[in-house]
């Protein structure tokens, strides 16, 4: 039995179907992840936050925070995050396969584009901006998710610019 798609199959509809799909299902498992191994991130948190593995420029260790309690927050805040954000984008990618069939293909874009800049705040200004640069995280050896936190910000962007990407998808065949 053949599957019936409509007029917005085109191969940039389904790109970004495929994106925001891959996107929703590795943060969906960042999530479930941090949340059900609390403790593995949890200690990277708490590590950047303290900068206790920087090279404790003493014209910067006043940003650091050492209380375990402000830590927590922060590190709960982004699972939370993170959680929401899995949310949307799991809602988007249903969009997506709904708009593929026939579907509000505006809706689709609207809510993968709230869903990518949600990845793009969290590790562009959380991780790069404030974890790389205020508590100097780019300095640690150890505790350094620069690399990871670039990933992820150049794979929600590249899926942000295809979900945005004008295309043929009014176009009837």
């Amino acid at each position: 039995m053949a599957v019936k798609f409509s007029h917005v199959t085109q191969p940039l509809a389904v790109a970004a179907t495929v994106l925001v799909a891959t996107v929703a299902l590795y943060k969906a498992l960042v999530a479930f992840g941090n949340i059900t191994d609390f403790g593995t991130n949890q200690e990277f948190v708490r590590h950047v936050l303290a900068m206790d593995t920087t090279f404790k420029d003493e014209d910067l260790m006043w940003r650091s925070i050492d209380s375990k309690a402000v830590q927590d927050i922060a590190y709960i805040a982004v699972i939370a995050w993170e959680t929401v954000t899995a949310l949307v984008l799991i809602v988007a990618a249903v969009h997506w396969v709904t708009a593929l069939r026939g579907g509000d293909l505006g809706r689709a874009r609207r809510l993968a584009t709230y869903g990518l800049l949600m990845v793009l705040l969290l590790f562009g200004a959380g991780f790069i901006a404030v974890g790389g640069e205020w508590f100097a995280m780019w300095q640690s050896e150890t505790w350094n998710g620069l690399d990871a936190a670039a990933r992820n910000f150049l794979v929600a962007g590249v899926a942000l610019v295809v979900v945005l990407l004008p295309g043929d998808d009014r176009q009837s065949h």
